[in-house]
């Protein structure tokens, strides 16, 4: 995976990172990773490693991958001091904890569930994680001055998966608090992506396997989605919701292809086209079609949304808690359609909702 040319792919110049300049305020204040373990965490910790702030504190729900970033970390020979924390960021004491103790000034939030298919099949844990793990971060972040970035997907966009309706919600608590929200579409050999999968299938000797042939997705680098999340750590406009500039999707058929060429040459590897899976959806957005967009500078682009009553969101959230509490599938799916208007529910969603609640679904 690491000879692979990934420019030659996306067939665009690279997306410009922050310039030094605009980087000093992460020079002088401590800084929290959350999910700082996964792909994209561990890569922003080490580029924020780079910057020296007086500390990173990088905390991280699985043991194994927080064991791995330490790993790295030493590897890397990073002089930047470092807290390891084991936890979770639905853990309000811990959250409390941790900025009563190291008082960061700026907050990447990156711990999510991210896997489409298997929050269709565990939807009250990805409203869990997703949804509140983010509203306790946002509002310890917000309780102690803290400004708030978070790690977020085009699949936010006019949902259609259980896994993208909650990060809309995540976007509207996070933009609620006057923090930062930044969309990222699939991040090229980030773990567990689609190209990891490729590559293990090539490695096996095919077939490849595509679920849609005629599916579409926004394709960026490791490198380029850590640029971004420093831009949008720096942006002075806030509350802000962030989409990079990219020019067009790419077939997903064509990154199988594209790697069968590049890892396998000189083999004809076999390309097995199967089904969309539940929440999968043929072409991904980066924005709604009524949201108005302008540009915000460093690669990426801002969103200016209507605002909406606080009270709204509140209510919602309360009524989402109420039924996550209860195990009330049917009622934790009407309150998160509720507070993410375009999501449309999957029917594999619905079925898992109709057994909680016939009377509801029928």
């Amino acid at each position: 995976m690491e000879s692979l040319d990934w420019r030659s792919f996306l067939a665009r110049p690279a997306l410009p990172p922050p310039p030094p300049q605009a980087l000093d305020v992460l020079r002088r204040a401590p800084i929290l990773i959350t999910g700082a373990g996964g792909s994209i965490g561990s890569a922003l910790a080490l580029r924020l490693a780079s910057l020296a702030p007086p500390m990173l504190i990088l905390m991280e729900a699985s043991e194994s991958h927080l064991f791995a970033l330490e790993r790295a970390w030493t590897e890397a020979g990073a002089a930047c001091p470092m807290t390891p924390i084991l936890g979770s960021a639905a853990d309000q004491a811990l959250m409390e904890e941790i900025f009563s103790a190291h008082a960061p000034r700026i907050v990447f939030h990156a711990a999510a569930f991210k896997h489409v298919p298997l929050m269709e099949e565990q939807p009250l844990a990805a409203i869990a994680n997703n949804i509140f793990g983010t509203e306790t971060v946002a509002r310890a972040a917000a309780r102690h001055g803290a400004r708030m970035v978070l790690l977020s997907t085009d699949k936010a966009v006019q949902p259609a998966s259980v896994m993208g309706a909650t990060k809309r919600v995540a976007e509207r608590i996070v933009l609620a608090q006057g923090g930062t929200a930044l969309r990222l579409g699939n991040v090229l050999a980030s773990r567990d992506s689609v190209a990891l999968e490729f590559a293990r299938q090539i490695a096996a000797g095919g077939p490849v396997v595509v679920t849609d042939a005629a599916a579409r997705r926004y394709f960026l680098t490791l490198d380029e989605a850590a640029n971004l999340l420093l831009a949008a750590a720096v942006l002075e406009q806030r509350p802000a919701l962030l989409a990079p500039v990219l020019p067009h999707t790419h077939l997903i058929a064509d990154l199988a292809r594209f790697m069968a060429r590049e890892l396998a040459p000189g083999r004809e590897l076999a390309i097995d086209v199967t089904h969309p899976r539940p929440g999968d959806k043929q072409c991904e957005l980066l924005w709604a079609a009524d949201d108005r967009t302008q540009p915000a500078g460093l690669g990426a682009m801002v969103a200016i949304e209507p605002a909406v009553p606080g009270g709204e969101l509140e209510a919602g959230l309360a009524g989402l808690c109420a039924a996550l509490d209860t195990r009330n599938l049917s009622g934790a799916l009407a309150y998160l359609q509720a507070l993410a208007s375009d999501f449309t529910p999957s029917e594999a969603v619905i079925a898992l909702a109709r057994q909680s609640n016939p009377l509801v679904y029928s």
